[in-house]
């Protein structure tokens, strides 16, 4: 039987990315990402759902979305889910699912740090950006299994 895990998701950085760096110097960051989706519950009222994945980037696709990427900004992610485990500082085994990115398209430009939320609503779109990267989470912030 025929194997295929591809995963695609459009959303917003929920926080700027996290750099961090392997004992080798490879570059990993984790981008935390917020998809949405509305819907009409059965009464036809219209309902907002939204999903937090966290997505790993690496090498300079990593560096490369940790220099342009801020929170609010806009992404395409094209990637794989993977499964990871560790042992925590409390010795409890903990695991989670995450998108390993293959590729980040930037799909805008997000707000300024400094502007105003306000001001969020306002930003226009820019033309996408070829860069891409991402995949990863910190055992401390992953959810456990």
């Amino acid at each position: 039987m025929a194997n295929f895990n591809k995963v695609l998701l459009i959303g917003n950085l929920t926080k700027d990315p996290e750099l961090r760096y392997t004992p080798q110097g490879t570059a990993v960051v984790n981008l935390r990402l917020a998809v949405n989706r509305k819907y009409k519950d059965k009464n036809q009222e219209f309902k907002d759902e939204v999903c937090f994945i966290t997505v790993v980037a690496w090498d300079k696709q990593a560096e490369t979305c940790n220099q342009y990427l801020h929170k609010g900004s806009p992404i395409f992610v094209e990637g794989r889910l993977q499964s990871r485990q560790w042992e925590d500082n409390a010795g409890q085994k903990r695991n989670v699912i995450e998108v390993r990115a293959e590729r980040v398209q930037f799909l805008g430009q997000a707000p300024s740090r400094q502007q105003e939320p306000v001001a969020q609503q306002a930003v226009q779109q820019d033309e996408p950006s070829t860069e891409s990267a991402w995949l990863g989470e910190n055992e401390e912030d992953s959810n456990a299994s």
